[in-house]
């Protein structure tokens, strides 16, 4: 059923709340599981349309996928199929992580080229050339990509690209390789969290991985791999959407259950912003508004993340002064601007580059997400608007956020879920 959110602005939000598992970690580790015939528990999985999907595709390839417990899945492949349709593909870009570990286990896969949010063009080239440089014979027809791998063989693989590393290409090509014959090193790999975490978790079914973490990546190939339990990280994003939830209103949040070290560009610019930010071994807190505007530009990790660029330009919303956000990741990842200007906000886009000049007052309004991020960057500043806004499209945002509208109301937001029925006459879900 469509869904909306109805949010009333003026409330200050204070209290904790705890980080949700990492989607962003959660769906290649469940990819991951395909590489053994052998049983894989993965705990801390958060509850998301995205995770089921992928259980779903799972399913499909012949694994057997149960939930036996909240945040807990379990995936035993003692067989799998090479061929992936795209019915099921379309749902989610990161379906494409099933190549890597469709070539690692079986030398051979078969998908269509999946979908996603609509942020941008997010090409699979580099994913593709990097498994060509492994000796994969890759092929691509009527949106169809077929890989043979049965002559692969461990190789110096570059991964970098126009926009940097590839989290998605660097995560294919550490599946591929762990079960390739030889050594294959992947230069300018992603540096990112969800990165490591699958090498963790790789490591503990037998992979032998090297310099995880950094830009170079080594693999060692071996001729099996075991089955293992794995806890998935905290959600670095949906950690710091929760603090600019509580500067946005000048409240006071602490996100428990999460790594602060994962969001260190994130959190230097909510401090030059004005905002008083503390952190613990595994919480951070947010308390105060922002009163300076900051310059912020999305670059691979460890740099600002471009999922955090919607909320923080929400964020730039409220301070007086110009504030320039550039998108080095995702240039046209700006469709929510277009949704705040309906809510009074002042923001000029030329290019990568999006200025908001702020300190203008907002305005309830009905407004459309485009994306995961964008979802929640409209429920953010509908926080701080004057009257009623009604998000639509909330499916994008159950993509990415585990009750997020619960978990609001838990720090003292007006915020719920109502039928695509509920809005006047006029705000109706399209």
């Amino acid at each position: 059923m469509l869904q909306v959110a109805r949010i009333r602005g003026g409330h200050v939000l204070r209290g904790s709340v705890r980080a949700a598992g990492s989607k962003n970690a959660a769906l290649p580790l469940l990819a991951a599981s395909l590489l053994t015939g052998e049983t894989v528990t993965l705990r801390n999985v958060p509850d998301l349309s995205d995770v089921r999907y992928m259980a779903e595709i799972l399913g499909h390839q012949g694994a057997t996928v149960t939930n036996p417990a909240p945040g807990v899945w379990t995936i035993r492949a003692e067989k799998v199929a090479h061929r992936t349709p795209y019915d099921l593909v379309r749902k989610m870009r990161a379906s494409v992580c099933l190549l890597g570990a469709l070539v690692g286990r079986l030398r051979q896969a078969e998908m269509a080229i999946p979908g996603g949010c609509v942020i941008g063009p997010r090409p699979i080239d580099l994913h593709l050339r990097g498994l060509e440089a492994l000796g994969c014979v890759v092929t691509v027809e009527a949106g169809l990509v077929s890989v043979d791998a049965a002559r692969a063989r461990g190789a110096t693989v570059p991964m970098g690209g126009p926009m940097g590393s590839t989290v998605l290409g660097t995560a294919n090509l550490v599946m591929a390789a762990t079960l390739t014959p030889g050594v294959t090193r992947i230069e300018c790999a992603a540096r990112e969290p969800e990165v490591v975490d699958l090498c963790a978790m790789l490591l503990r079914m037998g992979a032998k991985i090297r310099g995880q973490g950094t830009g170079v990546i080594e693999v060692e190939g071996v001729a099996s791999l075991r089955g293992c339990d794995h806890t998935v990280i905290a959600d670095r994003i949906e950690a710091g959407t929760y603090l600019v939830a509580g500067a946005i209103t000048g409240g006071d949040v602490t996100v428990t259950h999460c790594e602060p070290a994962h969001l260190t560009a994130f959190l230097d610019k909510l401090r030059e912003a004005g905002v008083r930010v503390e952190t613990g071994p595994d919480f951070i807190r947010a308390h105060g508004r922002p009163t300076r505007a900051v310059e912020v530009v999305t670059e691979p990790y460890p740099g600002f993340p471009t999922d955090l660029q919607a909320q923080f330009m929400a964020l730039q919303l409220l301070v007086d002064g110009r504030s320039p956000i550039t998108e080095k990741i995702y240039p046209a990842r700006f469709m929510h601007a277009a949704e705040l200007q309906r809510m009074g906000a002042d923001i000029a886009i030329e290019g990568a580059t999006a200025t908001v000049a702020g300190g203008r007052p907002l305005s309830g309004a009905p407004v459309m997400a485009s994306d995961l991020r964008a979802s929640a960057a409209l429920i953010l500043a509908a926080l701080v608007a004057k009257g009623e806004t009604w998000v639509q499209r909330l499916y994008h945002l159950d993509r990415g956020y585990e009750r997020f509208e619960e978990r609001l109301r838990s720090l003292g937001a007006d915020v719920e879920r109502l039928p695509a029925s509920a809005p006047p006459k006029g705000f109706a879900e399209d």
